[in-house]
């Protein structure tokens, strides 16, 4: 890969790892002040897409969905399947 792709990539992984974070600290701070919940379709959308790690860390951070099965179970198996794609394309 050339430095280019891989810095783009980096990059990319960067944001979605930090608007995974960010969006599980806005969906948190929605029911103080009386909005609407972000769905949890698209927190774990997020996640699948690239943002698992900040995902993972803002939930434990923020105890934000770690009372549900659905996102203690799902983030860190979405993260383990994308370690394992990165090692299969990177081998």
């Amino acid at each position: 890969m050339n430095h280019l792709k891989e810095t783009i990539l980096l990059v990319s992984l960067f944001l979605m790892n930090a608007a995974g974070f960010l969006v599980m600290f806005i969906d948190k701070q929605k029911p103080r002040r009386g909005r609407w919940r972000i769905p949890e379709r698209t927190l774990l959308l997020l996640a699948a897409l690239g943002g698992s790690v900040g995902s993972l860390l803002g939930m434990y951070l923020f105890h934000h969905k770690t009372k549900h099965l659905k996102f203690t179970l799902g983030v860190p198996l979405i993260l383990i399947l994308q370690l394992l794609l990165a090692w299969l394309l990177c081998r």
